[in-house]
């Protein structure tokens, strides 16, 4: 039927408002309660994890497949799980090596390591663009650069 492709029927558009808002009010009170550490700068594994959560509430705003209670159980579950490996993560040296990357340096002493830049993927305009932005101008005035795990270029 013509039409169909831009309104269906008033009954999806109310499902989509009221289970949004109830999924959504749900995500945001799950990731005040496990902390701020939830929404901290990203890692790799936040970065999954964010997507993860993303593409789960769409589902259950979009898809009238999914009921609220096993979306909202679905949104829990990662938010669960993600509290559980950053808990873990603090108590075990060997969880932390697995969720999250060491930092590398990239500059010592004003000299660029240009192996460690390659093997992050990192241009010396990069490098150049950190030191503006640390008000720094000259390479030789930084003792280092330091590539952190959530992707930010730290100048010393």
């Amino acid at each position: 039927m013509p039409g169909t492709m831009f309104f269906h029927d008033w009954q999806g558009v109310l499902r989509v408002l009221i289970v949004g808002t109830l999924a959504y009010g749900a995500l945001i009170l799950m990731l005040r309660i496990s902390g701020k550490r939830t929404l901290s700068k990203m890692n790799a594994f936040d970065l999954i994890v964010t997507v993860a959560l993303g593409s789960t509430l769409a589902t259950v705003l979009l898809s009238g497949d999914v009921p609220l209670v096993e979306g909202v159980l679905a949104l829990a579950l990662l938010v669960g799980l993600q509290f559980a490996i950053t808990w873990l993560s603090v108590r075990s040296d060997r969880v932390q090596h697995v969720i999250k990357a060491e930092p590398t340096l990239l500059v010592h002493e004003g000299r660029l390591l240009r192996e460690a830049m390659k093997q992050q993927r990192v241009t010396g305009e990069e490098i150049e663009a950190a030191l503006r932005q640390s008000g720094r101008k000259r390479l030789e005035d930084v003792h280092a650069v330091i590539l952190e795990t959530d992707g930010t270029l730290a100048v010393i």
